[in-house]
């Protein structure tokens, strides 16, 4: 079994079925999950569904890099990326990042690595619909501004 499980999908995810996987080896020493959700407010306006559209090949190719990347800087075991697509409401799961590690300091850190990255480098787009309409979102200057850090 791999120690990599890359999911990009429609479906609601089970945290706990990610988490009992992350921890399933001894050598576990702390598990790290970072879950994102659709927020009912951006950009000073109110949000009542978010639609991510993706292109297969090119997002799941963008996450597995990322993840080798972080696989090589830091002494993880497992890592899974759950990263949703499709229509959601306010209050959905979109992403849900795990990582596994002996110590929690490899896990955090690789953990916000991978997001950091996937928030900017991933190929997805995502659409809000507000009581204004709907509007493409791009990418925030802050988050580009985090990748400086690594």
């Amino acid at each position: 079994m791999s120690d990599i499980n890359i999911s990009v999908q429609e479906a609601e995810f089970d945290q706990n079925e990610v988490y009992q996987w992350l921890s399933s080896q001894h050598s576990v020493g702390a598990v790290v999950i970072f879950v994102g959700k659709v927020r009912d407010l951006n950009l000073g306006d109110d949000v009542s569904s978010l639609y991510l559209e993706h292109y297969p090949a090119m997002t799941e190719k963008a996450l597995r890099e990322i993840v080798s990347e972080a696989k090589q800087r830091w002494d993880i075991q497992r890592v899974a990326v759950i990263h949703r697509v499709g229509r959601l409401h306010t209050g959905d799961e979109i992403v849900l990042v795990g990582v596994s590690s002996a110590h929690r300091g490899n896990a955090y850190q690789a953990n916000e690595f991978i997001m950091d990255y996937l928030k900017s480098k991933a190929p997805l787009w995502k659409k809000e619909q507000t009581k204004k309409g709907e509007r493409w979102i791009e990418s925030r200057d802050s988050d580009k501004k985090a990748l400086e850090k690594w």
